[in-house]
């Protein structure tokens, strides 16, 4: 239990740090506010199609979806955010949808390939 409560907390402050230091996003907490983040309308509909689909538990699909996003241009930041709301899922629920807590680390760890971002990443994770 402690080490996933670990890995939760370093998907949180990654994604927070990134948000911060590439969008100028603050928060106060680890937690993401989704909704009080400004995005245009089209990025707002599609992240909200996709948190949609990971509530009606089909996670591995919506997460297909993102990557096909991710080959047209869309934005990282959708790609953040996505895999915070994921991580905010209890171990039970991804689990009945046939998902991981080690599979978020993998597609962040995707996106940041997709991005370059591993020297910010290492970075990050160095001061956690």
């Amino acid at each position: 239990m402690f080490e996933q409560d670990y890995v939760m907390r370093q998907i949180k402050e990654m994604v927070r740090a990134f948000l911060k230091l590439l969008f100028n996003i603050e928060t106060d907490e680890a937690n993401v506010p989704i909704t009080e983040l400004p995005q245009d309308r089209v990025e707002n509909e599609l992240l909200k199609d996709l948190l949609d689909m990971v509530d009606s538990g089909n996670i591995n699909e919506a997460e297909n979806r993102l990557y096909n996003m991710l080959e047209n241009n869309s934005s990282l930041k959708t790609a953040l955010l996505f895999y915070s709301y994921l991580n905010d899922k209890t171990d039970e629920f991804l689990s009945a949808c046939s998902f991981s807590r080690e599979e978020i680390v993998s597609g962040l760890d995707q996106i940041i390939d997709r991005y370059d971002l591993h020297s910010l990443s290492k970075l990050i994770l160095s001061e956690l």
